[in-house]
C-alpha cells in the first residue's frame, strides 16, 4: 500500500501544481518543454506506435486469460465440463502470449530509451559546448553535470514512454472497469472506494510531505557540500592537521539528516498504516459482497476469482493513470533545466576565419584597439585599452594578480567579446578577421594550474593531434625540456598519469602542458603563468625553443617572473582596468624591482 499511497500523494500534489500553474499563467511554459521532448519523440514515431500496439495487444491477453481462468474454475467446480479443454488452451496461451509481450515492450522500451538518452545527451553535449563563455559560467560545474546526467536521463525516459503509457494506462483502466461493470456494477465502485478519503486527506499529505521533503532536501545538499569540498581541499586539510574536526563536522551533519529522515519516515509509516488499515477494509468489503453474491448463488466461483483479481488490477490501472500527471510534471521540469542551458546565448562565429588557414605560416598579429571589457555592469576589468603582438615576437601582459591578464587571453581567445573597441587577427596579406570560435585553431593555449587529464603522457598530448606519431610527441617533448623525465618513465610516453597530474611535480606537469601546445603548432602561443614553476634556465631554454619552432610564431605571456622580460620585445602592464605598452626603460626597472 505504500507505493499506491506515495503514487496517490504524488497526483494530488502534481494536480495542485498544475491548478497554480494554470492560475499564473506559466502552463505554457510546461508545453512548450513537452513539444520540446516531442522533438526527439517524433524521431521514433514507428517504434512508439508499435510500443503502443504490443501494450494494448498484450492487455487485452491478460483480460481474456483472466477470463479463460473464471471459466475454468467454474468448469472444474462443475459447469461446462466438455469445454475444459479448449479453456486450458485458451488460457495458457494468453499467458504465455502476454508474457512473451510483455518482455518484449521492455526490450523495446529499453533499447529506445538508450537511443534516446544518447540522441538527447550528444545533442544537447554539442549545444552547450558551444554556449557562450560568459552565459554558461553562471551555472555550477555541479549544477551542469546534474542537468546533463540526470535530467536527460527524466527526459529520455519518459519520451518514448509517455503517450503510450496515457493510452495503455487508459485503455487497461477503461476495459478491466467494463469487465467488472459487466459482471457487477457494484464491485466496479467498490474500486473506487479510497479515492473519496485520499481527496480529504490530500491538502494535509501535501504540505507535511513537502515539509519534510524539502527539510532531506536541504540537508543532503548541505551534506554534499560538505562532502565535495572536503576531498577538494583534502591536502590542505591534512597539511593543516585539521582531519578530526572534520570528521566531528561530517558526525554533527549525518545526525541532523538522521533526525530529519526518521521524521520523514514516521510520517510515511502513519500515513501508510492508515492507508494500509483502509485498503484492508475495502478489500474485505470486496470479499465479504463477493461471497455473500457467491452463497446467494447470484455468482459462481470462477466469477468470484475474476472480480477479486480485476479489482486489483483496476486499482494498478487507476494508480498508472494518475501517475501520469506526475511523471508529466517531473519531465517537463528535466526540460526545462535542459533547456535553460541550450537556449543560452551561442558564441560567435564567423565562418570566413578558414580562409586563414591558408595564411598560417607567415603567422598572424594580435591586435586590440580601444578595448572595454566587463564581467558585469560594476565589475569593469579592462578600459579603452591597445594591445599588440606580431610574429616572431614574444610579448609579455604583466600586473599584480587579479587586474585582468587571464581576461587578455580570453579576449584572444575569443571565448568572450568586447563591449566597446575591437580584437582581432592581421594576416600576412593585411586581411582581419575579429576573434572567435572559428579562429581558435590558430591558437596553442596552456592555461593556469594544473591542466593535465587522467591518462597516459600520449593520451595527453594527442588531445589537440589525435594523428601525432610517437616520434613527433618526443619532439614536442623535448622543446618544452619535459623529454628528460618523460623518458625514464617505465613506459614512457605510454605511461600513466593521474587525475590532475598526480605523479608529476608541477613543473613536470607544465613542462608536459606546454608540450601539448607544442605539438599542436599554431601560428599563435599563449602561455598564461604557464612557466611559472619552472627553474629559470628551464623557462628561457622552452621559451627559445618554441620560437625556433616557428620563426613566425607570436607569443603570448602572463607572467611575473622577471626572468622572462628581458626576452620579451613587448611588455604590456595591465593595472587599475589600463592595458599600457612599457618603453624599454620602463621594463628595465620592472625587472630590477623584481
Amino acid at each position: 500500500m505504500d507505493k499506491e499511497t506515495n503514487g496517490n500523494k504524488a497526483f494530488f500534489n502534481s494536480v495542485h501544481t498544475l491548478r497554480m500553474r494554470i492560475k499564473d499563467g506559466t502552463f505554457k511554459e510546461i508545453l512548450d518543454d513537452w513539444r520540446w521532448i516531442f522533438s526527439y519523440s517524433k524521431r521514433y514515431k514507428g517504434a512508439i506506435a508499435f510500443y503502443v500496439f504490443l501494450g494494448i495487444f498484450s492487455t487485452s491477453l491478460g483480460l481474456v486469460a483472466s477470463v479463460a481462468s473464471k471459466y475454468m474454475i467454474d468448469i472444474i467446480t462443475g459447469y461446462q465440463r466438455e469445454k475444459l479443454g479448449i479453456f486450458i488452451a485458451l488460457t495458457l496461451g494468453s499467458a504465455a502470449f502476454s508474457l512473451t509481450f510483455s518482455n518484449l515492450i521492455k526490450r523495446i522500451t529499453k533499447k529506445l530509451s538508450i537511443d534516446i538518452n544518447n540522441d538527447i545527451q550528444a545533442d544537447i553535449f554539442d549545444q552547450i559546448i558551444d554556449v557562450d563563455w560568459k552565459a554558461i559560467n553562471k551555472y555550477s560545474n555541479g549544477d551542469i553535470l546534474n542537468r546533463f546526467n540526470n535530467d536527460v536521463g527524466t527526459v529520455s525516459s519518459n519520451a518514448i514512454s509517455w503517450l503510450p503509457s496515457i493510452i495503455i494506462s487508459i485503455y487497461n483502466f477503461i476495459v478491466t472497469f467494463l469487465l467488472i461493470w459487466h459482471y457487477n456494477k457494484v464491485m466496479s465502485l467498490l474500486a473506487f472506494a479510497s479515492a473519496p478519503i485520499m481527496l480529504l486527506m490530500s491538502k494535509y499529505l501535501i504540505t507535511k510531505q513537502r515539509e519534510y521533503s524539502k527539510k532531506v532536501r536541504e540537508t543532503s545538499s548541505e551534506m554534499m557540500s560538505f562532502e565535495v569540498e572536503t576531498f577538494y581541499n583534502f591536502d590542505a586539510i591534512k597539511s593543516f592537521g585539521i582531519m578530526k574536526t572534520y570528521g566531528v563536522k561530517l558526525r554533527d551533519l549525518q545526525q541532523k539528516f538522521k533526525k530529519i529522515s526518521l521524521e520523514h519516515n514516521m510520517f510515511t509509516i502513519k500515513t501508510g498504516v492508515f492507508m494500509s488499515i483502509l485498503g484492508m477494509i475495502i478489500q474485505y468489503t470486496a470479499f465479504g459482497y463477493c461471497l455473500y453474491l457467491l452463497w446467494s448463488t447470484q455468482i459462481t466461483y470462477g466469477t468470484m476469482t475474476l472480480f477479486l483479481e480485476q479489482r486489483g488490477r483496476l486499482a494498478n490501472a487507476f494508480n498508472s493513470v494518475i501517475g501520469i500527471i506526475p511523471s508529466f510534471l517531473t519531465s517537463s521540469v528535466s526540460a526545462h533545466r535542459i533547456r535553460e542551458l541550450i537556449e543560452l546565448p551561442r558564441e560567435k562565429h564567423i565562418p570566413e576565419s578558414e580562409a586563414l588557414r591558408a595564411l598560417a605560416r607567415d603567422g598572424f598579429e594580435v591586435r586590440f584597439q580601444d578595448v572595454d571589457f566587463s564581467y558585469s555592469e560594476d565589475q569593469r576589468v579592462i578600459s579603452d585599452s591597445d594591445f599588440r603582438a606580431s610574429p616572431g615576437e614574444i610579448v609579455a601582459l604583466v600586473g599584480p594578480s587579479g587586474e585582468g591578464k587571464t581576461t587578455m587571453i580570453r579576449l584572444i581567445l575569443g571565448l568572450i567579446y568586447p563591449e566597446q573597441g575591437n580584437a582581432f587577427l592581421v594576416a600576412s596579406d593585411g586581411s582581419r578577421v575579429e576573434m572567435n570560435a572559428d579562429s581558435r585553431f590558430l591558437f596553442s593555449y596552456v592555461p593556469q594550474g594544473n591542466a593535465i587529464l587522467a591518462g597516459t603522457v600520449a593520451e595527453n598530448l594527442r588531445m589537440v593531434k589525435e594523428d601525432a606519431t610517437d616520434a613527433e610527441i618526443e619532439e614536442a617533448l623535448k622543446i618544452a625540456c619535459a623529454w628528460d623525465f618523460v623518458s625514464r618513465l617505465p613506459e614512457g610516453i605510454n605511461s600513466k598519469v593521474g587525475e590532475r597530474g598526480r605523479g608529476f611535480s608541477e613543473g613536470q606537469a607544465q613542462r608536459i602542458a606546454i608540450a601539448r601546445a607544442v605539438l599542436r603548432d599554431a601560428p599563435i602561443m599563449l602561455l598564461d603563468e604557464a612557466t611559472s614553476a619552472l627553474d629559470v634556465t628551464t623557462e628561457r631554454q622552452v621559451l627559445r625553443n618554441i620560437i625556433r619552432q616557428r620563426p613566425n610564431k607570436t607569443c603570448i605571456v602572463t607572467t611575473h617572473r622577471p626572468t622572462v622580460l628581458n626576452m620579451c620585445q613587448r611588455v604590456y602592464r595591465v593595472m587599475n582596468t589600463r592595458v599600457t605598452e612599457l618603453s624599454e626603460e620602463e621594463s628595465g626597472h620592472m625587472v630590477m624591482d623584481f
